[in-house]
Formats: C-alpha cells, sequence, structure tokens
C-alpha cells in the first residue's frame, strides 16, 4: 500500500485521497462496461458497518449481494447453491400459493423456518441464474474467501483496500477506509452511480434498436405493398391489351355474296 499513502501521523496511515479518485474513476469506469454489456455484478460485505449500505444500493441496481455470510462454494460450487436458492423458493411458493395448508402446524413452522434461515443467506443471490462477471468487495482481507474463488474461476475483482491489506491481490484496488461507514457509503453511492449510467445506456442501445427495426419492417411492408400493386396493374393492362388480338382457330373468313357465287352442279360448257 505504499504507493497509495500520502503520510504517517502518530502510528496512522493517511490515504492519498488524488490516488483513490483515480482508482475509483478507473473502476467505475470498468463496472460501467460491464453492467452496460448486460452481466451481473455481486456486492460482497458481511462487515457490520457495510451490510445495510451494500444491500441498499445492490437492490437499487437489481445486482445480486451478500452481506450476511459468505458460504464457502458461493461460486466455486455454484450449481449445489443453486439447489438450495430453488429449494428455498419451493417452500416459499407452497407457503403462499396455499399448498401447504395440508401439513401440520409443527410442519409449517418447520419450513417458515428453514425458508427464514436460507433466505437470510441466499436471499441476495435468488436472482443470480448464473456466476457474475464481476465481484466488488468492501475489505478484501475480511472477505478473503470470496477473493480466492473469483480469483480460481477468473472473475475480475474490485475491493476498498485499506492500508492493511495487500492491493496487489485484486484486480482494480480502491485505496479508501474500508472501517468508517462514511466512507463505505461515498465508494459504494459512487460505483452504484456508474452501474445505474451503464444500465441506462443498455436500454437505450436497445430501445433504439427496436425503433431501428421497426422501422426497417415497415419500409420492407411498404416495398411489398407497392410492388404487389405493380404487379396487380401490370396484369390489368396486358388483359386490356389482349381484346384487341384475333381469335384463336385461324383467321376469319370472308363472305361472298350470292351472285358472285360459281353455280353449282357443273353449269359449265360441255
Amino acid at each position: 500500500m505504499l504507493p497509495y499513502i500520502f503520510a504517517e501521523k502518530k502510528g496512522i496511515h493517511i490515504i492519498d485521497l488524488n490516488k483513490t479518485v483515480d482508482a475509483l474513476q478507473e473502476a467505475s469506469a470498468a463496472l460501467k462496461q460491464i453492467a452496460k454489456s448486460g452481466k451481473k455484478i455481486m456486492f460482497v460485505a458481511t462487515k457490520k458497518q457495510a451490510k445495510e449500505i451494500v444491500s441498499e444500493c445492490a437492490r437499487r441496481v437489481n445486482m445480486p449481494f451478500a452481506t450476511e455470510r459468505w458460504l464457502g462454494g458461493m461460486l466455486t460450487n455454484f450449481n449445489t447453491v443453486r439447489k438450495s436458492v430453488k429449494k428455498m423458493q419451493s417452500i416459499e411458493k407452497m407457503l403462499n400459493d396455499g399448498s401447504a395448508e395440508s401439513l401440520t402446524k409443527k410442519e409449517r413452522l418447520t419450513l417458515t423456518r428453514d425458508k427464514d434461515k436460507m433466505e437470510k443467506v441466499l436471499g441476495g443471490i435468488a436472482q443470480l441464474g448464473r456466476l457474475p462477471a464481476a465481484l466488488f468487495i468492501v475489505d478484501i482481507g475480511h472477505e478473503h474467501i470470496a477473493l480466492a474463488e473469483a480469483k480460481r474461476l477468473g472473475i475480475t475483482t474490485f475491493g476498498m483496500v485499506d492500508t492493511n491489506s495487500d492491493p496487489n491481490r485484486i484486480d482494480f484496488p480502491i485505496p479508501a477506509n474500508d472501517d468508517a461507514t462514511k466512507s463505505i457509503a461515498i465508494i459504494t453511492n459512487y460505483i452504484t452511480a456508474a452501474i445505474t449510467e451503464g444500465l441506462a445506456e443498455r436500454q437505450a442501445a436497445k430501445d433504439e434498436e427496436g425503433a431501428t427495426e421497426e422501422v426497417d419492417n415497415e419500409a420492407e411492408k411498404r416495398a411489398a405493398r407497392l410492388q404487389a400493386e405493380a404487379e396487380s396493374e401490370g396484369g390489368r393492362r396486358r388483359g386490356e391489351g389482349g381484346g384487341d388480338r384475333q381469335r384463336p382457330g385461324g383467321p376469319t373468313k370472308r363472305r361472298v355474296p350470292a351472285n358472285r357465287r360459281p353455280a353449282q352442279g357443273g353449269g359449265g360448257p360441255r
């Protein structure tokens, strides 16, 4: 962390805020592009100071998060974790649609407790259908298991790095105090704003693409309609021109007057 430390005073290291701003802007630009591409960014913060702030920001941009406890293998053993999520969702569905009414009171209570317990840990990743493209971590020292799993799977990592951590362990380190609530709120809100911009640009691009396709479809329909009208007009003209032609069967015979017809029966001189 030496390049990011401004000075030391009474045994306390002071972080250079200029370096923090530069790193924060670089990380925000990268996260914005990831969000614009439609991929998921997972927020990880199980520290007491960061739980509420991080969960609120993640819900604001509809991204997965883990703020209660990091389950070992949440990324490396993702298929098993998805089975637990599906079990939680099936229990919730049973309790909501009334199919659990046939169970006893004790069984219903047990299901409710199981659902609450799983939802507390897995509720933030309930809508995560595949591995995220990036992880945003508050205090990489405290979340070393999540960081190790992300590194093993090649997932891009972003995180707040304090003076007691190694910034080389993470792809996009943001030097900041990861123990102060205000510091966590400032960094996380800035990151969330960048993700929101990326999502807005993605939606705008999709709307523009849809409008372009609609215009193209309308032009194709118009061209097909004009072509059909031209073919119909050509057929009608050909039908009108065919009325002046001779009928099939040869030329029309000319009628000869009766007084000019030759006498029948051999009236000539013998």
